[in-house]
Order: structure tokens, then C-alpha cells, then sequence
């Protein structure tokens, strides 16, 4: 009897043997299946983010992205996108993350936001210093407004595509638009002060003026379609106070009520 009980214990010994070692073998493999990537979209966004000549992910929000990504354990990995694409990619799932700003329509229901900001940005209607400035929406009626190919305005472009009082052009870039704007093919250009301002440097840009019509603020937007939105939004904002402790990010900035010009239309504040 006593070496059947033997036998019996030595083959549970080894299975329980296999069985970690099974494990074992397959940590790094469930972790690969898992995956430790994130997937982050970003578009073209001067200075904030875009894609640099030599086809590389840059700007300071990009560069602050990867850090934090990093700081939570994970490894970036960028898909540079037009910014339709970015909210299609959000809404599938495509892509984990987007850093972008809070508060589009679309995405109401399709991301989570990350509950720290780093910086405000503000949408002004760019105009010529012999032109009104804008102190109310209104006064857009019946002008010619240029907007830059690809952006959407966070939803403010398809209300103004579809008003019969305003007109658009397309610019294919900031500084495309701002030269229109000179040459009077428009009266105002709907653009990001953050984006414009660094490029007014030659002498003819010192005849452009800017009207704040909307700010808003940054976030990480999380896409709900991934099974670890929330994992994710919790790791990355942790580890974002990580670094401000440390005094390697830029501190937290309060959430506030944006500013918004009167007339704005109600559906895209």
C-alpha cells in the first residue's frame, strides 16, 4: 500500500509541476495575446501634434503622450490619421487612445475622457485689421469663412457646411488660409490660436487679427470600444500626477467653463 500511495502522490506532484509550468510558459505568452501596446491616434495639430518630414509622430502633446504611456508601463505606438478617421477609429475601436480636446458631440458616447487636462486651446475667427471683429456668431452671415481641410471644428464644421447664410472654403493648411485671407478669398478663418500664432512672422502677417469665438480644453480620449478604457484611463492619468510630483509634466489645470461667443450654436458648445 505504502508505494501506491507513493505513486499517487509523486504523479500529483508532477502535475501540479506541469501545470505551473504551463503557466509559466504561458505568462509571456497570454501577456503578448494581451498585449502591453497602445494604440494612440494623432492628427495633424501644430504645435500641439503632427507628423514631422520625416513621417514621425511630434509636438509637445505628442511627446507628453508617449511619456505618460510609458510612465504606466505600456508602449506607444502611433497611427498618424486624418481627424474623421480618428473619431471612425475611436468609435471601432481601432485605436485605444486619442489625445486630443474634450467635449465633441460625436464622441459623447464613445470615449471616455481622461480626468486631468494639460492645456486650454482656443478656436478664434482669424480676420484682417480693416475687418469687423467678431463680437457676436451672428456676424458670420452672409461672409465667406475659411476652414482648413481635415478639421471638423469638434462638429462645428457640418453646422456651418449646412447653413444657407454663411459660405466656405477650403484651405489645405494654416498657412494656406492665412495667405487667402490676405488675398480677401475670405473674410475670417476659423483656426486654433495655439496653431496659427507661431507662424504670424512675416511682415504681412502683422495685418491679422484674431476674435475668440470658443475654448476648450485638452484630454486623453479613451475609446469605450476597448474592453480597457477605464484600466487605461486610471493607469495613465496615475501616472501622469506621478510626473507632475516629480516635476516632469506640466502641473494639472482645473477644468472650467469654457468661454463661448453669443450666437454660438447651441447643438456644438
Amino acid at each position: 500500500m505504502a508505494p501506491a500511495k507513493f505513486r499517487g502522490l509523486a504523479a500529483r506532484i508532477v502535475m501540479v509541476v506541469a501545470v505551473l509550468a504551463t503557466v509559466t510558459l504561458a505568462g509571456p505568452v497570454l501577456a503578448d495575446i494581451a498585449g502591453n501596446k497602445v494604440r494612440i491616434a494623432y492628427t495633424e495639430f501644430p504645435p500641439a501634434e503632427y507628423r514631422n518630414e520625416q513621417g514621425e509622430p511630434t509636438g509637445f502633446f505628442v511627446d507628453l503622450t508617449r511619456k505618460v504611456v510609458e510612465e504606466a508601463g505600456y508602449e506607444a505606438e502611433f497611427i498618424y490619421l486624418p481627424v474623421s478617421r480618428v473619431y471612425l477609429y475611436l468609435k471601432s475601436g481601432a485605436v485605444d487612445l486619442f489625445p486630443g480636446l474634450s467635449g465633441v458631440p460625436t464622441l459623447k458616447y464613445e470615449v471616455l475622457e481622461s480626468w486631468v487636462n494639460v492645456y486650454p486651446t482656443r478656436l478664434n475667427a482669424w480676420h484682417l485689421e480693416d475687418s469687423e471683429p467678431l463680437t457676436h456668431f451672428d456676424q458670420l452671415e452672409g461672409k465667406t469663412v475659411i476652414v482648413i481641410g481635415g478639421y471638423t471644428y469638434g462638429g462645428l464644421l457640418t453646422w456651418l457646411d449646412n447653413s444657407d447664410r454663411i459660405r466656405l472654403t477650403e484651405a489645405p493648411s494654416s498657412r494656406a488660409a492665412l495667405e487667402m485671407l490676405k488675398l480677401r478669398r475670405g473674410d475670417y478663418v476659423l483656426d486654433y490660436r495655439e496653431t496659427v500664432e507661431p507662424m504670424l512672422t512675416l511682415p504681412s502677417d502683422s495685418k491679422i487679427l484674431g476674435s475668440e469665438i470658443r475654448s476648450r480644453y485638452s484630454a486623453w480620449l479613451y475609446s469605450l470600444a476597448s474592453p480597457r478604457a477605464s484600466v487605461l484611463r486610471e493607469k495613465i492619468d496615475d501616472a501622469y500626477l506621478r510626473l507632475v510630483s516629480r516635476g516632469e509634466a506640466p502641473p494639472v489645470r482645473p477644468f472650467k467653463a469654457g468661454f463661448v461667443i453669443p450666437g454660438f450654436p447651441q447643438a456644438h458648445r
